[in-house]
């Protein structure tokens, strides 16, 4: 992401936030450098092996501490997120409660999620043996967050870190840090273990928590991904990344057009389209499409666009920075030149980093607004002839985030989600898998790596593996292969395993296939 709008004070140190929409300054954070970071991620290892030792009981109630202090405070959280972001009222008032619902989502499973596991033997010979399955946390979770929803995506990840048992070092955007302060200092507030940490600066800051911590979860662009995943393999670290997206939506004939379009124009438009699941190209089957396009360019007209303070006035707010803003107007300027048109739309607001809720139409796969992502507040509409020409034109994308597919048949809609090329597909909705924690929420391609959430997995993706064997009945003072070789012992060992492992009259042959 963009550090365009992250601006350093005089002061080398500190990084002066500003609001998007007018310039105003509302805060302050500090620039710390790489011998900050690792004297962080000291601290938190000193801290660590209590907080696993108390189990994910014990820490299932800090965390519901936690989720107090968040409803307690949420106007003053979502007054922050406003600040730095510009957010209509709505949008930034969702991020609170939504972490808060996390909370109350893995503090009841934890337990279950990560306690012991007793596979049964893969065969009879095994079942001398006790197998048990361990979930035991990395000791520190790097968390790496970027600017779209400040409070929130701290939240997604921290919360499963911390169930887990990890302590976690948090380095949020530059661009909009003080939402993810926020959650640090609310964990503080309760009085928390020290297992959470906050880490402000620019791009040297987040490599030095990449060089420091024993698990990175990243959230941001594909490019700046790609270079966690290099310098992770350089330490061999285990890693996760959520990466860009250029999320296709299918509308087929048989579609319910009004929901279809209020839908994809608020998929599409929601924090200015400044989500990593946007619906960012529409691909409309012919007979229907004249129809569609002009329930959706009447719908995208008669949205609000503003700056809100505590009231709920308006549906879209700014850009997150200046350079989003830019991208946006290259991508509408390059299609418009190569022949496509604005039904609605199309022009950079008066003041700040406002751009107008636009939608595109006579767009191809040749043009920048289709092949890259945009993430902003733009629907570049395609004809298409039929279902397959849709599937084949959502999947011609470097992106596998999501998709979704509108359609009244919803064996239709099942078929054709299994064909797409996406870590989710949402029928007949926008952004639904993003509010269901039981699923997992990961892309295919080149729009990331891993998960999170899932269930149990979310939790456990910050854990390592330990199998552990224990004998079921009293022991030998040895085995039958071990030294030295007997070979009358060996050739009974080796028929019992043949015996167990192989079918038909393959059971009763010889060690080595004789009789």
């Amino acid at each position: 992401m963009t550090t365009a709008d992250a601006k350093p004070t005089a002061d080398p140190r500190i990084i002066e936030v500003h609001n998007p929409a007018d310039g105003r300054s509302v805060g302050t954070v500090p620039i710390e450098t790489a011998d900050d970071v690792a004297a962080k991620v000291r601290e938190l290892r000193l801290y660590q092996p209590e907080w696993e030792a108390i189990g994910p009981r014990g820490r299932a109630e800090w965390l519901l501490k936690l989720q107090d202090w968040i409803f307690d405070n949420a106007d003053h959280i979502v007054d922050v997120v406003q600040s730095e972001t510009s957010k209509p009222r709505v949008d930034a008032s969702i991020e609170p409660p939504f972490v808060a619902d996390l909370i109350g989502y893995y503090a009841k499973n934890a337990a279950a999620f990560l306690a012991d596991e007793h596979p049964s033997p893969h065969n009879p010979l095994g079942m001398v043996k006790k197998l048990t399955t361990v979930y035991r946390p990395h000791q520190v979770v790097g968390v790496i967050t970027p600017w779209n929803f400040p409070f929130a995506m701290p939240g997604l990840d921290v919360i499963p870190a911390l169930i887990a048992g990890a302590a976690v070092l948090l380095k949020p955007s530059e661009v909009t840090p003080l939402g993810g302060a926020e959650l640090v200092r609310g964990w503080k507030a309760i009085g928390a273990p020290p297992v959470l940490e906050l880490a402000t600066g620019l791009g040297e800051t987040g490599a030095a928590v990449v060089d420091n911590v024993d698990y990175v979860q990243f959230t941001g662009s594909t490019r700046t991904g790609k270079a966690i995943a290099k310098a992770c393999a350089e330490r061999l670290l285990p890693y996760s990344l959520e990466l860009g997206g250029k999320d296709p939506a299918l509308v087929l004939a048989d579609a319910d057009l009004d929901r279809a379009a209020y839908g994809i124009a608020w998929g599409g438009l929601f924090n200015s389209g400044q989500v990593c699941i946007s619906v960012e190209r529409v691909y409309v089957e012919a007979p229907v499409y004249d129809e569609f396009v002009a329930k959706l360019t009447k719908h995208v007209g008669e949205l609000r666009q503003g700056q809100d303070g505590r009231e709920y006035r308006h549906d879209v707010g700014a850009l997150a920075n200046a350079n989003q803003r830019d991208i946006v107007a290259r991508h509408i300027e390059e299609a418009v030149a190569a022949g496509a048109r604005v039904t609605v739309g199309g022009k950079p607001g008066a003041t700040g980093t406002f751009f107008e809720p636009t939608v595109l139409v006579d767009v191809d796969h040749s043009m920048s607004c289709i092949r890259e992502e945009t993430f902003g507040p733009t629907l570049p509409i395609m004809k298409v002839a039929d279902e397959a020409e849709a599937i084949r034109m959502a999947n011609d994308s470097v992106y596998g985030l999501s998709a979704t597919v509108w359609t009244t048949d919803k064996e239709r809609g099942d078929r054709v989600a299994r064909q797409l090329e996406a870590g989710a597909v949402n029928i007949n909705d926008s952004g639904a898998n993003l509010f269901s924690f039981a699923l997992p929420m990961g892309g295919w391609k080149e729009s990331g790596v891993g998960a999170r959430w899932g269930g149990a997995a979310g939790v456990r993706k910050y854990c390592r593996v330990q199998a552990i064997t224990t004998p079921r009945m009293p022991t030998q003072q040895k085995e039958l292969i071990w030294f030295p070789y007997s070979p009358p012992k060996v050739k009974f060992a080796m028929a019992v395993m043949r015996a167990s492992g192989a079918r038909g009259l393959r059971r009763r042959l010889g060690f080595g296939g004789s009789k």
